[in-house]
């Protein structure tokens, strides 16, 4: 279908309102709705120290999840790219659990900072196995996050296995991507992080969008397609590692988010990014504020709601597909 050079706008302005809207029923609604035309004392501290840090890091999280499956699927030239087939969120949530389950928590950042560790020193180990002698190899790459994300992954359950504590609820519902415990204190650094790996991946814009050509195009195009990679792996790590620190594991955002975005707007990296972040951070924000409110006064984690909203969409979008 051909699409008038204006439509990318209306799609960005009418996502924009979407957001706006979701963001406002975020912040009021939960076990208690908040009404804005009525706000005393209590409802103000709610607001404050509850609803709006909640709110905030759904939105840094799911647009860090956006944009991090747009940039491996396109590195890689692999729809079922996302952000945690690379096995980042298992080294994370190996590295979490331990200070949840053994009580490592010498002040309130202690967990992020081990998630965050985790993932980092996952990614890293993931790129040395995914690197030969021709540079770094999208198929390697691949297969080495798989296979680092299992064997980490069968570690955590080991280590669940054997834990008795009541850090073994705290760590289950962080892994499923509940927000009930974040606060201001997870903002600045998951922001700063966030902003420098988007930075650097609309940075190398045209360098993703010549890989998602191929790299004899690439090549042809005056891009080194080794070089371009590892730039965007580090820019998508930094982010996945960013909010997986944040609030533990939401799974499909990352998956399903470009593949929307892609549909509507076309492939060009300029425009994916950007709104893959808006379209993220929208419906994480939507997942956690039916979590809290759908099941009141009992929550359910974000992770859950947002694979329950995500995987029969993109079973639908297959489903056009091969129609």
């Amino acid at each position: 279908m051909k699409r008038k050079n204006g439509y990318p706008v209306l799609v960005a302005a009418a996502l924009c309102a979407a957001s706006l809207c979701i963001i406002v029923v975020s912040v009021a609604s939960g076990p208690r709705l908040l009404n804005p035309f009525s706000m005393d004392i209590e409802t103000c501290r709610m607001l404050l120290a509850i609803r709006l840090p909640r709110t905030a890091v759904a939105l840094l999280m799911g647009g860090a999840l956006g944009a991090s499956g747009a940039i491996l699927q396109g590195i890689f030239r692999n729809p079922l790219a996302d952000p945690y087939i690379l096995g980042i969120s298992s080294g994370a949530s190996l590295a979490a659990s331990f200070g949840l389950l053994f009580g490592i928590s010498l002040f309130t950042l202690s967990v992020p900072i081990l998630a965050f560790i985790g993932a980092i020193a996952t990614g890293a180990a993931v790129v040395a196995l995914g690197h030969d002698r021709k540079g770094l190899q999208p198929e390697r790459l691949l297969l080495a996050g798989v296979g680092v994300g299992f064997f980490l992954s069968a570690v955590l359950m080991l280590v669940m296995t054997v834990s008795v504590d009541d850090g073994l609820k705290r760590a289950i519902l962080w892994m499923s991507g509940d927000l009930s415990m974040v606060d201001w204190e997870l903002v600045p650094v998951g922001l700063l992080f966030i902003l420098t790996g988007l930075a650097i991946a609309l940075a190398r814009r045209k360098g993703l969008n010549a890989l998602t050509l191929g790299d004899d195009i690439a090549h042809s195009l005056g891009f080194n397609p080794t070089k371009e990679r590892y730039i965007l792996f580090i820019a998508a790590s930094l982010m996945t590692a960013a909010a997986v620190s944040m609030g533990g594991v939401v799974g499909f955002v990352g998956l399903v988010v470009p593949h929307v975005v892609r549909r509507h707007v076309g492939s060009d990296a300029s425009v994916v990014l950007p709104l893959s972040v808006i379209a993220g951070g929208t419906l994480l924000c939507l997942a956690d504020a039916i979590g809290r409110t759908v099941a009141a006064p009992l929550e359910l984690p974000a992770g859950v709601i947002a694979a329950l909203i995500g995987s029969p969409y993109f079973i639908y979008l297959l489903g056009q597909k091969r129609a």
